[in-house]
């Protein structure tokens, strides 16, 4: 993929060039700007007809993302494509190959090579009634290539070795090696409440996980005291 991240550290965006006939994957609605780009949505499965219909309501219900992906196809060989992130914060490129693979969690795919694609990983019960890394199911990539993944705040990459596994905090997963084991439990008293710490990720074996530096729900409940609030008549 040829890309260059345009802006400033703390709200960029990708602006990917493309060869005629040249198609790149998007997440839907992150598109910025075009020029000598076709778009087009498609389900977001690797199946046609009705079980492509099926597959993709499906990876819509269990994990969470939506049912459609967008392809972005260069009509010239000046082709270009700016494409932005819902939130504030860092994009960084995993390369993906036979040797390499990642885990995403929710809402942290942006764009990938037409070669990269994913698959769905089933969870344990336990991880899936926890949820936060995409529930019933999780996004593994596969194939060759690019993939461009984004995060609230600043990237950060942790080393997990067989001899310190390293805890994290749930909404603050961006993705992992996919080689790596992980359980999903509370981080301390009940659901955390008497450290403030709620649902965590423990990661074993020989690899990176990719953290962000804030989590949106957080930010959230500091910004609620400080919205108008409805009344009733």
């Amino acid at each position: 993929m040829n890309y260059k991240i345009l802006g400033d550290s703390d709200c960029p965006l990708v602006q990917i060039s493309l060869l005629s006939g040249e198609t790149v994957k998007l997440e839907r609605g992150s598109m910025a700007y075009i020029t000598d780009v076709e778009l087009e949505g498609k389900m977001n499965s690797n199946k046609k007809g009705l079980g492509g219909v099926l597959g993709a309501i499906g990876r819509s219900i269990t994990s969470g993302e939506s049912m459609f992906i967008t392809h972005a196809k260069g009509t010239s060989d000046s082709a270009v494509i700016g494409i932005a992130p819902p939130i504030p914060g860092k994009i960084h490129c995993l390369k993906v190959d036979s040797s390499q693979q990642y885990r995403l969690n929710t809402g942290a795919f942006l764009a990938c090579d037409e070669s990269v694609d994913y698959t769905m990983k089933s969870q344990d019960i336990g991880k899936a009634l926890f949820g936060g890394t995409g529930g019933l199911f999780v996004m593994e990539t596969q194939g060759s290539g690019d993939v461009l993944v984004c995060a609230f705040g600043d990237i950060l990459a942790l080393k997990v070795t067989p001899d310190r596994p390293v805890t994290v905090d749930n909404e603050h997963v961006v993705a992992w090696d996919a080689s790596l084991n992980y359980n999903i439990r509370v981080a301390s008293g009940t659901f955390g409440f008497t450290t403030g710490e709620g649902l965590v990720n423990e990661f074993h074996g020989e690899g990176t996980v990719l953290i962000q530096t804030r989590n949106i729900h957080n930010l959230a409940d500091a910004v609620r005291p400080f919205l108008p609030t409805s009344t009733g008549n």
